[in-house]
């Protein structure tokens, strides 16, 4: 691809290829990577782009194959040497707000992203596609090279899952 096609490609779809590394990553920080580098590798590719068959797909294939990437190499760090983010923790104490009222909602939170987060990739992927990014069940298929009817089953048993963990930790609806 060249430089214009990239161009043409970061504006017309650009704002869902960044929503959908923002849902994956769930930090700021790391989704801008994630779409710096899927434009990137575009870019390195000798691909053409062929506009008729959908090439958005092919660049959520490619942000999410180089996120699970990522996640491997992260993996096998942390069974290195593992590390902690103490950041977030300092933060909440120096806010201006009712304590108690600030802890709870950011429990909230990260009970929320936890669960989400623990979702098996094969769920947590078709899902978010689905619902954040507006994808089809066939452009979801295309993206993760599988039958659009696992993608139905994966986002059925995601969502079933999702429930049962909030209502286990006594959300109900």
């Amino acid at each position: 691809m060249n430089a214009r096609e990239i161009e043409r490609c970061m504006d017309e779809f650009g704002t869902d290829i960044y929503r959908f590394c923002r849902k994956l990553c769930g930090d700021k920080a790391d989704a801008e990577d994630l779409y710096q580098q899927t434009f990137l590798k575009a870019l390195e590719t000798e691909w053409t782009l062929d506009w008729e068959k959908n090439p958005k797909a092919l660049f959520f294939s490619l942000a999410h194959n180089l996120w699970k990437s990522h996640r491997r190499k992260q993996a096998r760090r942390n069974r290195i040497a593992p590390c902690r983010n103490l950041d977030e923790e300092v933060a909440a104490f120096h806010t201006e707000e009712n304590i108690e009222e600030s802890y709870f909602q950011k429990e909230l939170i990260i009970e929320v992203r936890q669960i989400i987060q623990s979702l098996p990739e094969k769920f947590q992927v078709p899902l978010l596609l689905f619902y954040l990014s507006d994808c089809s069940i066939e452009q979801i298929a295309t993206i993760i090279k599988k039958p659009p009817g696992t993608v139905k089953s994966r986002l059925f048993k995601g969502r079933n899952l999702i429930k049962k963990r909030l209502e286990g930790a006594g959300y109900e609806r």
